[in-house]
């Protein structure tokens, strides 16, 4: 049964990339189609398939919609006010061009501390997008740093919701999680971004343009000072970062979820989405009618990525209740290994099977911790980093990453799997490899 239910997982899998690229469906068509499929094959009641595909929309969009919408309107006002180009410049000169990808890597891994992974991308990439403009280099040179960046500390580091809760399901030391995760993140993502970076754009050349935002070009008198373009940019991350530290300092419990609240993605966007109209619009010059013009401009073409999104979510939840996980998880604990290495496996495989790197992680670490629990030697703080390390493999069409990346950067399926997919999957081997060395000495 375990080998039939991953046998038309594949088959699913590869209905979504043949939809997509060979019979040219949407993408949003061909999730639907292959959650059916799996759905109907894998035995659910019918009475289960919609509620399940559903529940799955629902999850994965609750989340990401007011997250999307707020970080696209915030990019728009970034590029058309020409703040994005002030933050480009800022940077060329201060790096110049060959250090670029250096200067993108250090942005992502930064901001992605405090903030997800969704979050920080739809404040980054149009950035990247502004640079791309300025610099004519490659988008994948600038823009594959940057999701190194985002992704590994999302993946890895405290306090992101599936690193926190697998310290909790293992009793591990959070402390010690923090500065193992921090030694290995950091050159784990020098590997998957700028080095990768580097070999890659060299080999993949995007057929496409980044269309979700536009880059315009202004004169210097009409852009905004590069204070004014870095408080804006960074706004979101400063809020954001008021739910990181508020818990620990002295206020009152008000103040405390005051802080909390404004530090929430959403209203944290949602406050920076005015700040720029203010700062960025009328101040440039901008009236009403022109602030609501761009919004709707830059809203209309977020109606296909979530639609893609949300059918991606759609398809996790059927392959979570068609019980693939739990196959896939069973098959692996039949397997004697260590448990470093089988946290690792068990993760990886769980995210290819559900496309959620919390998800995988969670998961995989109530699944491994049972086994060691009476094992004397494990290292607990090592066993929750590789079993991040997992939860960030081969990324692929059940994974709203892997479409959000695909519409912001322009690119097709195909150059989002060489790409994002393979990125993605160098920064899980390469942290499980050095978790294994820091294991023989600590």
């Amino acid at each position: 049964m375990d080998l039939y239910l991953l046998g038309i997982t594949v088959v699913s899998i590869v209905i979504v990339i043949l939809g997509v690229s060979w019979w040219k469906w949407h993408a949003f068509i061909s999730l639907t189609v292959a959650s059916l499929f799996l759905a109907i094959f894998s035995g659910l009641k019918m009475g289960e398939i919609v509620d399940a595909y559903e529940a799955g929309v629902g999850d994965v969009l609750g989340h990401l919609i007011g997250i999307l919408a707020l970080g696209t309107i915030l990019g728009k006002m970034m590029s058309d006010s020409g703040a994005g180009m002030q933050v480009a410049e800022f940077f060329t000169k201060r790096f110049g061009s060959k250090k670029l990808p250096w200067a993108m890597l250090l942005s992502g891994f930064i901001i992605g501390i405090p903030v997800f992974f969704e979050v920080g991308l739809v404040i980054l990439l149009p950035l990247a997008i502004s640079i791309r403009k300025s610099t004519k280099q490659s988008i994948l040179l600038i823009g594959i740093p940057i999701l190194a960046g985002l992704s590994i500390v999302h993946g890895l580091v405290p306090p992101h919701p599936g690193a926190m809760t697998a310290i909790g399901i293992y009793g591990a030391d959070m402390g010690q999680v923090l500065l193992y995760s921090l030694l290995i993140a950091f050159p784990t993502a020098i590997i998957g971004g700028p080095i990768f970076a580097k070999w890659i754009h060299k080999r993949v050349v995007p057929v496409g343009e980044p269309e979700l935002i536009r880059v315009e070009t202004k004169t210097n008198n009409e852009l905004p000072s590069t204070g004014i373009s870095f408080f804006i940019i960074l706004l979101p991350v400063i809020l954001m970062g008021l739910t990181v530290f508020a818990p620990y300092l002295p206020m009152t419990g008000l103040i405390e979820q005051f802080f909390l609240f404004i530090g929430s993605p959403v209203i944290a966007l949602l406050i920076s989405v005015f700040a720029a109209y203010y700062f960025l619009g009328y101040r440039q010059g901008m009236n009403r009618n022109l602030l609501k013009k761009l919004t709707d401009e830059c809203l209309l073409p977020l109606a296909s990525i979530i639609l893609i999104i949300g059918a991606g979510g759609g398809f996790k939840q059927i392959l979570i209740d068609s019980g693939v996980g739990e196959a896939i998880a069973s098959m692996a604990e039949q397997i004697s290994l260590s448990p470093l290495v089988l946290a690792f496996l068990v993760a990886g495989l769980i995210r290819v099977a559900t496309g959620s790197a919390t998800v995988a992680l969670t998961t995989s670490a109530g699944i491994v911790s049972p086994v060691v629990a009476n094992m004397t030697g494990v290292n607990l703080e090592l066993l929750v980093i590789v079993t991040g390390a997992g939860s960030l493999m081969l990324s692929h069409v059940n994974d709203a990453g892997f479409w959000l990346v695909k519409e912001y950067m322009g690119l097709t399926v195909k150059e989002t799997f060489k790409t994002w997919t393979v990125m993605e999957t160098i920064l899980a081997f390469v942290a499980f490899g050095f978790a294994m060395i820091l294991n023989v000495f600590i």
